[in-house]
Parts: structure tokens; sequence; C-alpha cells
């Protein structure tokens, strides 16, 4: 009688309380409310509401447009249309239902659900059992938009019964059916889908079907297995002409971190009767006292592997496993680091493949002198596996086996002054010392060798803010540096440094070497103009403007400068460095940035412009680089990459992208794509082409076609896709 007391009290209230009270009183957390048109009790203990009845009860709301309660049975009688919502957004539409008084059991005829206002399934009844199960005869399941045209669906699935675990949000179909525009193509005795309100399911992913020049025809079919809540795994089967290979990824997540590993391994055409694959695998967990250990591990069983299959395109496979921490105050890092080269015509045992380093660097602030103090140290060491002594066969002056360690320790003190007119100045003064131990480093090379280092910098900047009447901003900032870098380079070989980027990062360093094994001393100046507008309507643009005077060059052992020709600082007055940005507000985005020499002939220069709307979004770069030997560039590099895609229609969108070698007059890369995707279904077609003239990787091209149904196989997310029924 308890279910009957509480719809009796609510009856009651209803009878007895205006309308306006009934919104205002707080019913019990296990009471049931009622809300209707008409409530009235009958002589036989039965309850009817009729007009605009609603009931809610433990977190569902039902809708009808009349309820019977029948004492005698203890069940609720309910006329349609019937709405029941659930807690977790599943909507439940019937004509009318014979229900129990908590609406868990009972059955439902013309009932269709609805999962996250997307899925739906519809039937000719729906049975209630246990308050968990809901078994659907003659029903049929989409995700696709059905309007009142008498058109089937894209797709759907038919059914002689699905049953619904609601406690395992699972779907049980018997005798199913997959119907594409109602024409049957595929028959499955026995089917199980995941409830689309579970996020994590076991069970098939999108397929992918792949047309490779050199594997052939293949199909890649994802299964994704959950194991538990921390962990999962997927297993892609790829089946080839030319290849069977199986791909993996798994996935971990701990109290203090996660772990993921991606991989195949593949028994091919290519390499007969021999098992090739990869591994990768990233991590990062935090530590006590406010450390972080991260690991980076890429592994290949040859150096075409992934070339091949297109996994990975970087000539260097670098792992490293590291442990660091950042405060506000200091810093400190420790790595270990493989590298191992897959470029043609690179030798393994002559690249640094062994590389540890630690690093710490920690802030005071002086109360006696004011200002900044830093102190810092740092070791590192890099191994080859040549055991050459001397000079093998590619014109290095140092010994091909060389391998250094080097220990660096520095104090540096800054301070911040404004002086009067607004002028900003900055001092620094340091001492560095670097000490290095050579093996191998041939006859220029000093076994052991140590250098101590004073500088001292003054940095002035002159902000200058000019606001206009309609809310522009200009900021224009002249700035003028002076340093003084004491000691002398010595005689170690140069394998830190051998990479120089002459950017507006560094216009103001003290050095513009990558690391402490070459230093820029003597007198240096640097003195540049920045400048800055700001648009509140969306248009912003920035200009900077720069170069370097050294009183004197910094050479090698060998008599040559240690700067290359392309750096643009190879002269005592360097290269003019000049970058600027423009964004407007539609979208569009250019950045550049130049060298040039005092001809204002380029040494380097790139560019990037993008443009981003609702329909489509475009990008285009340009890199130019003058040759450089010393930078192992025999020729000029020139190249400009396009990529881009539009939509051209509602549920229409194309792709491109391009990488062409304008000095070699030579196609890199390039690819095209469409999709189609709408509510119930996405579909994508990519053909790509990678072309090359390298004698151990082919040309290739493939093609891959993918199809998958939203709602199950993927979320939407985006509801601009949706179709819309036409009346």
């Amino acid at each position: 009688m308890r279910p009957l007391a509480r719809i009796l009290t609510v009856a009651a209230a209803l009878w007895l309380a205006p309308l306006s009270a009934i919104g205002q009183t707080t019913p019990a957390a296990d009471a049931a409310m009622l809300v209707a048109d008409d409530v009235r009790l009958m002589a036989d203990e039965s309850l009817v509401a009729s007009g605009n009845v609603e009931v809610l009860f433990e977190g569902r709301r039902l809708q009808a447009s009349k309820i019977t309660y029948d004492g005698e049975n203890d069940r609720l009688l309910i006329d349609g249309p019937i709405t029941v919502r659930e807690p977790d957004g599943t909507v439940t539409l019937a004509d009318r239902a014979d229900l129990d008084t908590e609406m868990r059991n009972g059955i439902l005829i013309g009932a269709r659900v609805v999962f996250n206002s997307q899925v739906q399934m519809a039937a000719n009844a729906l049975t209630r059992a246990e308050g968990r199960y809901s078994r659907l005869t003659k029903a049929t399941i989409t995700s696709c938009r059905i309007c009142e045209t008498g058109r089937p669906p894209i797709w759907q699935i038919r059914a002689a019964n699905i049953v619904h675990d609601e406690e395992a949000r699972q779907l049980y179909f018997d005798n199913a059916q997959l119907r594409v525009f109602d024409v049957p193509v595929a028959y499955m005795p026995r089917l199980r889908l995941p409830d689309p309100t579970l996020d994590r399911a076991r069970g098939f992913l999108t397929p992918v079907f792949e047309n490779s020049s050199l594997l052939g025809f293949g199909l890649k079919l994802p299964y994704f297995i959950p194991i538990g809540d921390d962990k999962d795994i997927t297993l892609t089967p790829y089946l080839a002409e030319s290849s069977r290979t199986l791909e993996f990824r798994y996935r971990q997540a701990f109290v203090n971190g996660d772990i993921s590993v991606i991989g195949a391994v593949s028994n091919d055409d290519t390499y007969e009767d021999e098992w090739r694959g990869y591994l990768f695998g990233t991590g990062r967990f935090d530590l006590s006292r406010d450390f972080d250990l991260a690991f980076d591990l890429k592994v290949a069983s040859d150096d075409d592997y992934l070339f091949d299959y297109d996994y990975h395109s970087e000539k260097r496979l670098r792992s490293e496993i590291a442990v660091e921490r950042a405060r506000r105050d200091d810093y400190i890092r420790g790595a270990l680091t493989y590298v191992h080269t897959q470029q043609s015509g690179e030798t393994q045992s002559l690249i640094p493949s062994i590389i540890a380093s630690s690093e710490y660097e920690r802030r005071f602030y002086p109360a006696a002198l004011g200002g900044e103090f830093r102190l810092g140290a740092e070791l590192h060491s890099h191994f080859r596996s040549s055991d050459l002594s001397t000079d093998g066969t590619d014109f290095d002056p140092w010994a091909d086996g060389r391998d250094v360690t080097r220990l660096t320790g520095t104090a540096d003190w800054l301070r911040n002054w404004t002086l009067p007119g607004g002028v900003l100045a900055e001092v620094r003064t340091g001492l560095a010392f670097d000490a290095f131990n050579v093996s191998q480093g041939g006859t220029l090379a000093e076994e052991t060798a140590s250098e101590l280092t004073p500088s001292a910098a003054l940095k002035l900047r002159w902000p200058l803010l000019k606001r206009t009447g309609t809310g522009v901003s200009h900021l224009l900032e002249p700035v003028a540096q002076v340093s003084w870098v004491g000691g002398d380079n010595p005689a170690v070989p140069n394998d830190e440094s051998t990479r120089v980027e002459f950017d507006e990062g560094n216009l103001f360093s003290l050095s513009r070497f990558s690391a402490p094994d070459r230093r820029e001393r003597g007198v240096n100046a640097a003195y540049g103009l920045q400048w800055t507008r700001f648009d509140p309507k969306g248009w912003e643009g920035s200009l900077a403007v720069g170069q370097v005077y050294r009183d004197e060059i910094e050479r090698e052992p060998t008599g040559l400068p240690s700067f290359t020709e392309s750096s643009g600082l190879q002269s005592s007055f360097s290269d003019v460095l000049i970058a600027g940005q423009i964004k407007t507000a539609n979208g569009l985005t250019f950045t550049g940035r130049g060298l040039f020499d005092d001809a204002f002939d380029t040494t380097k220069a790139e560019a990037r412009a993008s443009w981003q709307t609702a329909t489509f979004d475009l990008g285009a770069t340009y890199v130019w680089l003058q040759s450089d030997p010393a930078e192992e560039r025999d020729e000029t590099y020139s190249e400009w990459s396009f990529d881009g895609s539009y939509r051209f229609a509602r549920h229409w969108r194309a792709s491109a992208d391009l990488r062409y070698d304008v000095a070699r007059d030579f196609r890199v890369e390039s690819g095209l794509g469409l999709s189609y995707t709408n509510e119930c279904v996405v579909m994508a077609v990519r053909a790509s082409r990678r072309y090359t003239n390298s004698s151990n990787v082919s040309p290739t091209t493939n093609i891959s076609f993918t199809i998958g149904l939203r709602g199950f196989t993927m979320k939407t997310a985006d509801k601009s896709y949706v179709r819309t029924c036409q009346n």
C-alpha cells in the first residue's frame, strides 16, 4: 500500500492546495509527485488523473494524457502519447502502457527509445522487467533523422528482439539485419552493441580500407577492449595483399600518471620470412617533492619499416627518459637519450647515439644587492660507438669517433631600473666555468680543457605608447644592448652548436650559440625596434627589426668562422633580422621572418599564411635557405607547403595538401581528401602520394576509405551536420 499512500497524499495535496502552492511544495526524497488538470479518487480505490498528466518519481518524469491507478492490482494504466525521461537523458515514447507504480516493470505499446537525443529504437512493444531489462519486439534501431516522408533511413538495424540491459548498458540483438536504404546488406543471428550512453565499450571501431602501391589493397579493423576503468587495448588486424600486420595501442592511467604504447608487427613480401615491427611508448608520472618522470621510447626493426607503412616520417628516432622539477625559483632536470638514425647516407656509429645530461638552476633575491641572482650547473656527455681516433672520410676536421663530456657552472646577477623619461634599464653581469673531457677527438682537440668566462651587459628599452580615439593602441619600443664576454673558446669539437638560428628570440642574448661548447666573446652590440598595433575590432600587427655587431669573429681551431654562412652571423655586422605578424578580424594570419645581408639579399626566410573561417581552413608555408655545406646543405633549399579544407556543402568537406621543392622542381608529398558527414554516418576517402628519389625509400601511393556509424562508433558533438526534415 506504500505507493498508493504516496499517490493519495499527492492527490489530497492537489485537491486542497492551489496550483501555485503546489510548485512550492518540497516532497520527500522517496515520494512521488503527480500533477494533472483533473484528479479523481474512485469508489474502488482507483485513482484517475487526466489532462497534462506528469508524474515524478526517483528522478524519472512521466508525461501522459491519462493515468489510471488500479489499486487492486497495484498497476498504472497509462494512455498516450507517453513520454518517460530517465535521469541519464534517455527518453522513452509510447502510445499506451501498463506499468507498476515505480515505472520500472511492465509493457509499453508502440514504444520508441531515444538515447542522447540521437540513437533511437522503435518496436511494436516494449516489456520492462526487474527494473533493468527492456525487451523490444520487432524492433529497429538507427541514429539517422527519420522524416515523415516515407523514405527509409540511410542505415538501420532490424531485429526480431532487442534486449537493453540498462545496468550493463548493452544491447543484444536476435536475428539482426543491417539495412542500407532499406536494402539488407548483412545478417547476424546474434549481435551485441554498446548502449550509446556508454563511453568505453568492447567492440569494433570504424574500419579503414586502404590501397597502397607498396602493400596492395587491405583492410584495417580496430577492436577496442577496455580492461577496467584505468586501462584499455586496441588491436587492429591489417590484412593486405602483401602484408599481414597486427597494430596495437595500450593505454593505462595510474593515480600519479599514465602511459601509452603503440606499435605493430608485420610479415610482408618486402622482407620475406622476416618479422618487422615498431614500438613507440610515452609516459609521465608525478613523483614526490614535485618531481616528474617522463619517458619517450621509439624503436623499429629496420630503417624502412616506418616509411613503408606511413607510421613515422622523422629521419632520427629519439628515445629518452627524464626526471625534472620546475618551481617558481628553481629548475632541475636529468635525462638519458638514445638516438637511432634512419637517414640515408648517415652512419649510426658516427652520430652521438647515447646522450646523458643534467642541469640545475636556482634564483635568489638578495636584499642587499637587489635584483635577481641566478646559479646554474649543467653536466653533458655524448658517446659515439665508433672507435676511430682519427678523422674518417667525411671531411670533418674532428675525429669521427669523438666522445665529449662537458661540465658548466654559471652565476649571474640581474637588476632593472626605470630611468627618467620612462627608459627601462637592465644590468646583467656573470661568471661561467666550462670544463671539457674529449676522447678520440683527433689531432685538433685537446683531451682536457677548461675556461673561465666573465660577462657584463647593459640593456635599454624605451616603450612609447599611443592610444587613438577609436581605441587603437600602438606600442613602439627601441631597444639597445651592449655586452662584453671574456675568455677564449677552447679547442674542443663543436657537437652541440652545429645549428644556430638567429631570430627575435635571441637577438639580445649574450651568445647566440645553442650550447656552451661555443660562446660569443668580445664586445657585442645589439639594437632593434619593436612595434605592436592592437585594434579592439580584431586587427593586430607586430614588426621587429634588429641587428648585431661584434668586434671579433668567433673562429674554429681550423681558422674557419664558428658561425656558418647561412646563420646570418658570420660577419662583424650580422644580417638584418626582420620579423612580423598580421592578424585580421576575419581569421587571416600572416607571419614572416627573414635575414637580409648588406645588399638586402636573403640568407634565410620563412613565411606562413593561414585563414580560418566557419567553412574553410587554408594555410601556406614557404621556407628558403641558401646553400651551406657546413650545415650539410649543398643546394639551395626552397619549399612550398599548402594545406587546407573547404566545407563546400552542409555535409561535404574537401581537403588537400602539397609539399613542393621549388629548388629541385620536385613534388615531395601530396594528398586529396573528401568526406561526407551527417547525423548518422561519416564517410571519408583520402589519396596521398609520397615522392622520393632516395635509394632506400620507394615512392608510394596510398588510398584509404573509412566509414563509421555515428552514435555508436563516434559521438556527434557538432550538430551542424544534422539533416533537417522538409515539410
